[in-house]
């Protein structure tokens, strides 16, 4: 053949083949969601049995948003602890992600536990060449495009072998942040950005040392957000950390023994156990219009107010998920937060602190620390509307095909007020079926569930009177999912 006649490839038949080479990385790309945390940054909105993510901040929760900026680029997978179970099922099967891909840790372990049991479930399902990226459950990422190109070129790093780093553009010398330090000259470079190598990774500085970093410009806020190839990984951790490797690697492929392990399993982030020792990865810097959401004041800054009237002030927030309007009369740079049970008063730049106020309401063992009077199940949901030494009442949801345990109360009756849907009553074996408006009571130790048989959630008043109001007055005689 002569050489000299070969015609190169067009740019229309080169964007064909990259696009080939693109579809064929993001059919094995596993992007995955680490879902924790406390919930009491965001207090009196976010707590423990309600972290952050699940919050409403934004039209949606924050949980919902990351799914679906994800879903793109792969059905995503959620490591979480077990407590969250049933929030985190029902955002997902609200955005149509798979349950069986979620991974419920038996407790709260840090980061570098729950990376190294999700790469050993897909070593055990045969994915060890699956690209993984790995992105916290809470975080706003508002330029889009800019995240597709970042996670696009960290696969390319990733295929070669290269544990990815994005790192953000800082905007401003912030002292509550890891900082990743970045070399001059690009590992690779592809859709606009650069895959910079890593020279390491910087801990929380003081002020000025902050300053330093942006003066120097090759520095990066670490997001916690990995690209990696689960083999990658897996070396590392044996390398690395041993200890966690060892005990993960012992995981059974029906999950029976996952409590077992991690109460052997060390508590470690996986930036200290692996990242800020590896000697060769890759940080991909780029501007995503990125906020971990990690205080109230972020949240002001980003401008999301409730309704709120100001007389005499001005640069004061309001935050309100109650419809109340909230009115400032000669008062400055306030933050307020209107929840159903509590309010928090904060002067701007001073909202780190609620994290006392928490510390505060435990001492004196308040609940309101740690539950909001909402809380999901399996079958829907319930929000305690007055909770008296005489009686109790509540309005309850149950989603269409779901139903309560059969069960009774040895302290309390029962009356139900129907408001939306046309449930089944059982009560005592007997079936009664209800409309909207209609009423039963339900006697003190009589046996009784509600189902809805309907497309539409079945809403209804729930009235308790007796002497004990508790969750824990149930004898349960059957029950869908399987609670004792």
């Amino acid at each position: 053949m002569d050489c000299a006649r070969v015609k190169p490839f067009s740019k229309k038949k080169l964007d064909f083949f990259r696009d080939i080479w693109n579809n064929d990385r993001l059919m094995n790309f596993i992007p995955t969601i680490l879902s924790g945390g406390s919930g009491t940054r965001l207090w009196p909105l976010s707590r423990t049995q309600f972290p952050k993510q699940f919050c409403e901040l934004f039209e949606e929760s924050l949980f919902t948003k990351t799914l679906n900026r994800l879903k793109p680029f792969g059905s995503p997978w959620v490591v979480t602890n077990q407590g969250l179970k049933v929030l985190t099922e029902t955002v997902m099967r609200n955005t149509q992600v798979p349950t069986e891909q979620a991974l419920f840790e038996p407790k709260a372990n840090n980061t570098a536990p729950a990376i190294a049991l999700l790469c050993k479930v897909l070593e055990l399902k045969g994915q060890s060449k699956s690209i993984v990226g790995i992105f916290p459950s809470d975080h706003l990422i508002q330029n889009t495009d800019a995240f597709k190109k970042a996670l696009e070129l960290g696969m390319e790093c990733a295929t070669r072998g290269q544990v990815v780093t994005i790192g953000i553009k800082p905007t401003y010398p912030a002292t509550g942040y890891g900082y990743i330090e970045v070399a001059e000259k690009p590992y690779l470079e592809a859709h606009g950005l650069q895959a910079l190598q890593t020279k390491g990774f910087r801990e929380k500085p003081n002020e000025q040392t902050a300053e330093d970093f942006i003066q120097a410009g090759n520095f990066y806020w670490n997001g916690g957000m990995f690209i990696f190839e689960v083999s990658t990984m897996i070396r590392h951790l044996q390398h690395f950390m041993p200890e966690t490797w060892s005990v993960m690697n012992e995981l059974k492929a029906n999950l029976s023994n996952l409590s077992e392990l991690y109460a052997r399993c060390p508590s470690q982030s996986i930036d200290y156990g692996v990242m800020e020792k590896l000697k060769e990865q890759v940080c991909i810097p780029c501007d995503l219009g990125w906020s971990d959401v990690g205080s109230w004041d972020e949240i002001a800054k980003l401008g999301k107010n409730s309704e709120m009237i100001e007389v005499g002030g001005h640069g004061n927030f309001a935050f309100s998920n109650q419809g109340r309007i909230t009115t400032f009369v000669d008062t400055h740079e306030l933050i307020v937060v209107d929840t159903a049970d509590a309010i928090l008063v904060s002067k701007k730049n001073s909202t780190q602190k609620v994290k006392h106020i928490v510390e505060a309401l435990n001492a004196r063992k308040d609940k309101r620390a740690n539950e909001h009077p909402f809380e999901f199940r399996p079958w829907g949901k319930f929000e305690i509307l007055r909770d008296t030494a005489d009686y109790k009442s509540k309005v309850i949801h149950v989603n269409p095909g779901q139903q309560l345990s059969y069960q009774s109360h040895a302290k309390r009756a029962e009356h139900w007020v129907m408001i939306k849907g046309q449930p089944e009553v059982i009560l005592n074996d007997v079936v009664h079926r209800l409309n909207p408006g209609e009423s039963i009571y339900i006697p003190q130790g009589a046996k009784h569930r509600i189902r809805n048989p309907g497309t539409e959630v079945v809403e209804f008043i729930e009235v308790q009177v007796g002497t004990y109001f508790g969750e824990d007055d149930i004898v349960r005689y059957q029950d869908d999912y399987k609670r004792s």
